[in-house]
């Protein structure tokens, strides 16, 4: 127990009061922590801010200490901000100052630094009385309004001046710039983001109130730090965004070189938040030295206004991916941090997941501009209870100045109007200061003018207290203003865990132009490389090749749909478009060896794009018609080749001497027209083909003498669809459509009719393809050169004659391959792009949805030379 003797009244009285000391303890101990909580360590949700980076701006903002004015003494806004807000020592408020001027420390810089402010070294900054400072736009955006009563103020810490509780910052400052604190028995570790998801996100939830925390992540992808880096797997953020709490692995960014000399050398280009770059040097000098990694020669600093570039010499036998791994597991190259967002609600702290720290920012931005527009209103009705006055007196003119001059005192003159003429005393006393000048005739139109767009203001500012939609809309406007003024790319990169989650959730679904050589490279480019040009254009270059390889195949298909590979040996492989590789368009691309495994002597010969093998309805109702070069023909159910196998399964049964040459897919309500070298071609319905098992051999489709002729290619048209035309091609860049009712139907197995006539002109027949007027033709020569055209710039032709040239070829020249496309207007392409908006950019390949009404539109035709 211990003696009480501070109350005065106890002492004059001389009595003790003994108090337990235990409850004495505790209760001084939860009131220094409660102090520090709610008013040194932990942000309010409103605005992101502890009170000294509060009263910080706020100080500045009263010395007028603005972007567009003078930098200020550093030592001078400290003075004036811990003599008038922050009671606390020098070094708190500078200290404070210069984190927020650092660019390596926030995410949005708050405060326009100019001197030595540190650096990522770790270097200290010059004292107070050598730096200067000034607010940055950023931090105006978060001190608007503070004049139109937004917020409550409260007196400062000797009542003798206000401050504001809390900013009307219109800038989701808590999250854009993250927090840290040490509390007592609570700390908070709230990460960065990117303004720009933050607006969006913000948007949604506006536009819809009942959006989950998964529906937030399309739109806030993951925290964004101001050092850049990668956010090594996606769970621990995943996690945080949904409970609060979770972990965020951030690696540093590194490349590797190649000196003149054929030396491998490693560059760190962006490093985790908060590594110090000094100390990071230090410490892979010391795994060197204490040879925990070995292969590294020599560690140094070149970084410079440019940027950071952290270099490391590698011995000629060091493999740069290997000391690139060691460097993630032994050093601060790899840095976890824990998500941990606590925050004070109403004075309270709370731990909150990211939609309710967007719902708490919603909801004070609601209020904000509900007080904004009550003090416009308030100050609106003044004005115009003032104007209204002056009218009264501008009506009555002779009257008004007649009263004043015989009016002794002012007091008299306003008591006289007020008898007179039925104002208020704001209204008379504002007539008696009025100028002379505004009883000009010019001047009573404007004050005539001004009232009526006072009082239509009005109107508006009622208006919306009226309508919570309008106010949300005001909120909106206003967010997509401050994202235009202050949003930017993303910084730090993401990068998933194959275990995390669905591959396709994170690869962005868009057409792309898909390419295989001869020799059997594959690449995949974006539809948009290739221009559309007019028939009988020179062509853009497709893809650069080795003299004797040329572009065999090439269609659309889109990232998310899963290809088929037929092989000319019956083989059948998968393969996700996204896992193809990515190329320039001239480029020649990977060996298809390298992606699938593909023996030395066989070769892709066609590629069905799907959707998706897991729709159950789908794969039950559509086949793979199959076609070799000797005529044979095969139909097997989808849903055969619906389970994918590593090492690829046996789709037919190839003869010896033969080649798979096609695969379609059908809906079983197709007709087949396959067409050979020699000019002739063949139609029969496709249910004179049985289906098979994956192993059988087929049924002949159309007799070819196998010495001097073969199959070029097969098309299967849905028999309900009369818009399309049968389109054929000669090796020597002729071509032409025909009506498809021209080709009469005949028995499978038979010689099939006329499709082209044959001359050395034209050369042999290279491919026919089914198209409509709405179609796009690709075209591709073995000299890599690559057209595309509108195929309603193809005339209609009998199926006796040659065509039109479609295309001027070297005498030494010859086409490879042809490809039908969805036509898309360059401008709507462009457009789209532009806005970022990939829905309307699609389309422009043939298996963009997937679902083929009719037969064979999950494939561009692919036709082999």
């Amino acid at each position: 127990m211990i003696e009480n003797t501070d109350n005065q009244d106890n002492q004059k009285e001389g009595r003790i009061v003994q108090i337990n000391i235990e409850e004495q303890m505790k209760t001084a101990y939860i009131d220094y922590s409660m102090s520090v909580i709610v008013g040194r360590a932990l942000p309010d949700v409103r605005d992101g801010f502890k009170p000294v980076h509060r009263r910080v701006l706020f100080g500045m903002n009263e010395l007028g200490n603005t972007h567009n004015k003078p930098y200020k003494k550093s030592a001078r806004v400290v003075g004036d901000v811990m003599g008038k807000y922050h009671p606390h020592g020098d070094s708190s408020v500078y200290d404070t100052m210069v984190r927020m001027a650092q660019p390596w420390s926030l995410r949005y810089m708050l405060i326009d630094g100019q001197g030595n402010f540190g650096s990522i070294d770790g270097d200290m900054p010059a004292a107070m009385r050598y730096t200067e400072v000034r607010l940055q736009k950023f931090a105006e955006a978060m001190l608007e309004d503070l004049d139109k009563e937004t917020v409550d103020f409260t007196l400062n810490f000797d009542d003798t001046l206000e401050e504001p509780v809390v900013l009307p910052t219109r800038i989701p400052n808590l999250l854009a710039n993250g927090a840290s604190g040490i509390a007592v028995g609570m700390a908070t570790n709230i990460m960065p983001h990117n303004l720009s998801e933050l607006v969006d996100g913000l948007t949604a939830m506006i536009d819809n109130r009942d959006i989950t925390v998964e529906e937030l992540v399309k739109h806030i992808k993951a925290p964004d730090f101001p050092t850049g880096g990668i956010i090594y797997g996606f769970e621990g953020v995943k996690q945080g965004f949904e409970t609060g709490r979770g972990r965020v692995v951030v690696r540093g960014k590194i490349t590797s070189e190649t000196s003149k000399t054929g030396k491998e050398k490693l560059v760190i280009y962006e490093l985790p938040y908060q590594v110090n770059k000094a100390i990071l040097h230090q410490k892979i000098a010391q795994l060197v030295n204490d040879k925990v990694i070995d292969g590294i020669t020599d560690v140094r600093d070149e970084s410079d206004r440019e940027g950071m570039r952290l270099v490391i010499d590698l011995k000629r036998e060091a493999i740069p991916n290997v000391i690139i791994n060691q460097l993630y597991k032994y050093s601060e190259l790899q840095t976890s941090y824990g998500i941990n967002n606590v925050v004070l609600v109403k004075g309270r702290p709370k731990v909150m997941n990211l939609k309710e720290l967007l719902q708490e920012f919603v909801e004070f931005r609601h209020e904000v501009v509900t007080r904004r527009t009550q003090y416009e209103l308030r100050e609106a009705e003044k004005k115009a209870h003032i104007l209204a006055g002056y009218l009264i007196a501008l009506d009555h003119l002779d009257e008004v100045i007649a009263l004043i001059r015989n009016s002794n005192t002012p007091e008299v003159a306003r008591e006289g109007l007020m008898s007179s003429f039925g104002l208020t005393e704001i209204q008379a006393k504002a007539i008696l200061e009025l100028r002379l000048q505004r009883l000009t005739g010019m001047e009573r139109d404007k004050i005539r003018e001004e009232y009526e767009e006072i009082m239509a203001l009005i109107g508006r500012l009622k208006e919306i207290l009226a309508d919570e939609g309008l106010r949300m809309q005001i909120i909106k406007d206003e967010l997509q203003d401050v994202k235009k003024k202050f949003g930017d790319e993303r910084k730090t990169e993401i990068q998933y865990l194959a275990a995390e989650m669905r591959i396709e959730d994170i690869i962005a679904e868009e057409d792309v132009v898909i390419t295989i050589s001869h020799l059997g490279y594959i690449k995949r480019t974006s539809a948009y490389d290739f221009r559309q040009q007019k028939r009988g254009g020179r062509g853009a270059i497709g893809g650069k090749t080795r003299d004797e390889d040329y572009i065999e195949h090439l269609f659309v298909a889109s990232t998310h749909h899963t290809m088929l590979f037929f092989t000319e040996k019956g083989r059948l492989y998968w393969m996700k478009v996204y896992e193809i590789p990515e190329g320039e368009k001239s480029g020649k691309g990977r060996a298809i060896q390298n992606l699938i495994t593909l023996p030395s002597d066989d070769k892709i010969r066609a590629i069905i794009d799907i959707k998706d093998l897991s729709d159950e309805e789908f794969i039950k109702n559509h086949y793979i018609v199959l076609c070799t070069r000797n005529g044979i023909i095969k139909k097997t159910l989808l849903e055969e080749f619906s389970r994918p196998r590593a090492n690829g399964v046996n789709a037919i049964t190839i003869n010896e001497g033969d080649q798979l040459l096609e695969a379609k897919l059908t809906n079983g309500n197709s007709e087949i027209m396959m067409a050979i070298r020699s000019g002739r071609a063949i139609r029969f319905p496709e249910n004179t083909v049985r289906d098979t098992g994956r192993g059988a051999i087929g049924v002949r489709g159309i007799e070819v003498d196998n010495e001097k002729d073969e199959v070029v290619g097969m098309i299967c048209v849905d028999r309900e669809d009369k818009t399309r035309t049968v389109l054929v091609v000669s090796e020597k860049g002729f071509g032409k459509r025909t009506d498809i009712e021209e080709y009469r139907i005949t028995n499978r197995g038979g010689k099939g009719v006329k499709t082209i006539s044959i001359t050395e002109k034209t050369g042999s027949l290279i491919g026919i393809l089914d198209v409509t007027e709405s179609n796009d033709l690709m075209i591709t020569c073995k000299s890599g050169i690559t057209i595309r055209m509108a195929v309603a710039d193809i005339r209609e032709a009998g199926r006796a004659t040659q065509g039109v040239r479609l295309i001027r070829l070297d005498d030494s020249d010859e086409i490879a391959a042809v490809a039908r496309l969805d036509e898309q207007e360059e401008e709507e392409i462009i457009a789209a792009l532009e806005e970022g908006n990939t829905e309307n950019a699609e389309g422009t390949g043939e298996g963009d949805t997937g679902e083929i009404p009719d037969a064979e539109e999950s494939t561009g035709e692919n036709t082999e030379a």
